[in-house]
């Protein structure tokens, strides 16, 4: 069966990833792929994992993890095969906790496939491009097609100052965004099996 992160990709208070996460693993649970027993889908959240800033002396690549918080972060993301990403964009880029949490690591992401949930003022575009960028080092395989969630339209405020009263109202087409996109991300995941099972390369 094919294992598939939903990964909340903030940490900050007031943070609505969470609640586009939920939305998007609620839909996964209606989606063919789930049930006919082909796919899973979970949600890891990298407040969870309380990372540091990048604190490995070693790069990643070598594979030698000296802190525990390392170690349990690579178990959790070894065990998937493929990723969507929920991600806003911070200044036409992607939030640091999430960069830095991909960067302490690499084969645990090598011949996965990723997708990508975006959103803010501007879709989250810009932010998930540079997410494409950044994960084709890591030898992972993005699909093109994408959720991009507007913070003026899929999202309602009560009040503009606090968080506790927005709500998350995303448009009709967009559950068909997703469909499109996990249909996708398990399928390039199953497609990258081979490569997974193929014996790990250390880079120099």
């Amino acid at each position: 069966m094919i294992r598939i992160a939903i990964v909340i990709g903030t940490t900050r208070p007031g943070r609505r990833s969470p609640t586009v996460a939920a939305w998007a693993h609620e839909a996964a649970g209606r989606h063919p792929a789930v049930k006919e027993g082909r796919a899973e889908f979970d949600v890891v959240d990298i407040a969870d994992h309380a990372l540091p800033l990048l604190d490995e002396e070693l790069p990643a690549a070598w594979g030698h993890y000296a802190h525990e918080h390392t170690r349990r972060w690579a178990e959790r993301i070894a065990g998937y095969d493929g990723f969507v990403f929920v991600t806003p964009e911070y200044n036409h880029a992607p939030p640091a906790a999430l960069k830095n949490a991909i960067d302490f690591l690499a084969a645990e992401w090598h011949n996965k496939a990723a997708g990508f949930i975006s959103y803010g003022s501007s879709l989250g575009v810009r932010a998930v491009e540079q997410l494409r960028t950044i994960l084709g080092e890591l030898r992972v395989a993005d699909v093109a097609s994408q959720v991009a969630l507007s913070a003026f339209t899929d999202f309602t405020y009560a009040d503009e100052t606090d968080p506790s009263t927005w709500t998350f109202t995303p448009a009709a087409h967009q559950e068909a965004a997703l469909e499109e996109l996990f249909g996708d991300v398990v399928a390039w995941a199953g497609a990258l099996a081979p490569l997974r099972a193929a014996p790990a390369t250390v880079a120099a």
